[in-house]
């Protein structure tokens, strides 16, 4: 088994995931944001921005530039450790810009978590590019 600690808290963390992704297709920020910490860091391409009122106004720059966003996660190890826990992610995207631009992107998280009042958050989340094309 590549995952460990208690199977609640591991499905409670793929919900997490999900709706991180779910709220990326639907351009929701208020519901993108709520599934981070207050001290969270943001990690893209090498720039660490730590604090989500820093990283917040980021990702709404970055996803006003695309008209369709398809964003869809695969579980790696998920561990978890009492009120802590870390996991790896594959991230497959369909972004559409409003330039018309097609990209299609093959991505991975390494994931930080924190369980604070039964609910998990994203405390860390590093993103880098697997594959990158462009039509």
């Amino acid at each position: 088994m590549i995952s460990s600690g208690p199977l609640e808290d591991r499905l409670a963390i793929r919900e997490l995931v999900d709706s991180y992704n779910d709220a990326v297709m639907r351009f929701d920020g208020e519901a993108w944001a709520a599934n981070w910490r207050d001290d969270a860091t943001w990690c893209l391409g090498g720039n660490d921005v730590t604090g989500k009122d820093n990283f917040f106004p980021v990702w709404q720059s970055a996803m006003g530039g695309f008209s369709f966003v398809g964003f869809f996660a695969s579980a790696g190890p998920i561990v978890v450790d009492g009120d802590k826990a870390h996991a790896t992610w594959y991230q497959q995207e369909f972004l559409h810009q409003k330039d018309g631009t097609k990209r299609e992107v093959t991505g991975q998280y390494e994931d930080d978590y924190v369980k604070v009042d039964g609910r998990w958050y994203f405390q860390r989340r590093e993103y880098n590019v697997l594959n990158s094309s462009e039509s």
